[in-house]
């Protein structure tokens, strides 16, 4: 079976989701995993999730099956010491489960790591007259190994602490690590979510209407953010940003604020393909977005923004760290070091630290000024429960993130300053009537087909914050003519507006680095 696909699948150096080979990929794999004997289903899936991971580099497979094979063996013998024979073999649960963090923390380390830990050593040697050391190999960061790590992590945490049974069956574990939906970008899944599913894929109907309807609508619209939007975006932001030193105000202002938008709809259009191919075969994956700009606050913003990680982080860190209930200054330690964990996951640089510490002194300034902030409301007399007032709570959230973005995106904490500095210090107000805004990447058309797609985000992300409701959930509650109408001006949207070009090749998503 897997040499048909090999026929068909236009070799790629990676099977992107918004590549030719994986419109091919998933209907072929969608359709033997229906036709092919029910208890053989997850061994598909198994086969195909490591077909489409092998589709980047064969060798990374090695890699994803070391942390899969130390964390089913870890979570056994962890099971053991936590359930079995009273407890006899508990004196083993702590060696067992510190063996394992290690060797897939060491893996992750190791490969995302080394290069930028060798740099500040040698800085720091060569600061105080040193010679310094040379690696003599490079190392290439396998594609999502930052996901499936955590995700191996949190299995054999939740295990650890009886939350859930180790999975016997090495293969349907194996799947639940490599699932190929969410195994490059997430979402990080949840043993507890996931492994029922794929203990009870043998009951997935061939044939539900409503599902398969559903997975292609919210597809559908990741497509739509990732080729429409952020790819389009993207072209202006990436000469705003690699020139910003040419720059004043406006473009600087309007390359962070499209970067903003660039970020979300990228790794929201990814997040949203998985969770639309996933629900298609019948498995209900993690939501990783929940209108995030919509939020009145930074931390509301991190519980809407990739939910996943952010979970994560609270379970496995800040709460074991003691989270919120002890001493504000252990509370405040307790937030910033997770925020500076969660910056250094993104990337071995310094200007990701950067980008976590801003967002966890954003929280901490928060929390100190809000007797202040009440205080001054009360005098003021400000009706907090109107539109107004939240609305300038969510400009002003919007506009911090944006901020923090600015650190996200630059190479260095310098750079990042000084993108700032001339946002402040260069006004160029003429340039919004001049013309020249059309002359870097993006002419007036194709910046009003990228201002009308931002529009209809705004408006299904304005409902999805006001009722909860995903597009395939508000399309599902309309007329027939009016669901079918939106869908296919948003087929031929993607179709017809999404950034392709002569030489088409596929634009890598931005969380596919981390």
């Amino acid at each position: 079976m897997l040499s048909m696909l090999s026929l068909l699948i236009q070799r790629t150096t990676m099977m992107l989701f918004n590549s030719y080979s994986f419109l091919c990929f998933f209907p072929i794999v969608t359709l033997i995993f229906f036709v092919i004997p029910k208890k053989a289903r997850y061994i598909w899936l198994l086969a195909a999730s490591y077909y489409f991971y092998m589709s980047v580099n064969a060798k990374y497979a090695l890699l994803l099956a070391v942390s899969t094979l130390t964390t089913y063996f870890g979570a056994l013998a962890l099971d053991s010491a936590v359930f079995a024979h009273g407890g006899k073999y508990a004196r083993f649960r702590k060696p067992v489960f510190v063996l394992c963090i290690i060797v897939n923390l060491g893996i992750l380390i190791f490969y995302k790591y080394f290069g930028f830990l060798l740099g500040n050593v040698n800085k720091l040697l060569s600061a105080v007259g040193v010679s310094t050391v040379g690696s003599g190999f490079s190392v290439v960061l396998p594609v999502g190994i930052s996901f499936y790590t955590f995700q191996v992590l949190g299995y054999l945490i939740d295990v650890s602490r009886g939350k859930v049974r180790a999975e016997r069956n090495i293969l349907r574990y194996a799947l639940f690590v490599s699932f190929f939906p969410q195994l490059i970008s997430g979402p990080i899944g949840r043993a507890g979510s996931l492994m029922p599913q794929i203990d009870n894929c043998e009951n997935i109907k061939v044939w539900d209407r409503e599902r398969i309807c559903s997975g292609l609508i919210i597809a559908l619209w990741g497509y739509f953010q990732k080729l429409v939007i952020a790819d389009r975006a993207s072209i202006f932001v990436n000469e705003i940003f690699s020139a910003y030193s040419t720059f004043g105000s406006v473009e600087l202002l309007l390359g962070a604020i499209l970067y903003t938008v660039q970020i979300y709809c990228d790794f929201s259009g990814y997040s949203l393909i998985a969770l639309g191919t996933a629900k298609v075969i019948g498995f209900d994956l993690t939501e990783n977005f929940d209108a995030p700009y919509f939020a009145a606050s930074v931390k509301e913003f991190w519980r809407r923004w990739h939910i996943s990680l952010s979970t994560w982080f609270r379970d496995y860190l800040y709460i074991p760290l003691g989270g919120s209930r002890c001493s504000k200054l252990r509370k405040y330690f307790n937030l910033m070091v997770t925020f500076l964990v969660s910056g250094l996951w993104h990337g071995a640089s310094w200007s990701f630290v950067v980008w976590g510490a801003v967002h966890g002194a954003y929280q901490i300034i928060g929390d100190l000024l809000r007797p202040v902030k009440e205080r001054v409301r009360t005098r003021l007399n400000v009706n907090t429960g109107c539109f107004s007032y939240r609305l300038g709570q969510v400009l002003i959230t919007d506009l911090l993130v944006c901020i923090a973005w600015i650190f996200f995106k630059m190479g260095s904490f310098t750079d990042a300053l000084r993108y700032i500095l001339r946002i402040i210090t260069r006004p160029d107000p003429w340039v919004l009537h001049n013309g020249s805004l059309f002359v870097h990447g993006l002419d007036q058309r194709q910046f009003a087909i990228l201002l009308f797609a931002m529009v209809l985000l705004l408006i299904f992300d304005a409902l999805r914050y006001a009722k909860g409701l995903r597009i395939d959930e508000v399309l599902a509650g309309q007329n027939l003519w009016f669901r079918w109408g939106v869908i296919y001006f948003i087929l031929f949207a993607v179709l017809i507006y999404g950034v392709y070009g002569p030489t088409y090749d596929a634009s890598a998503f931005i969380y596919f680095q981390f």
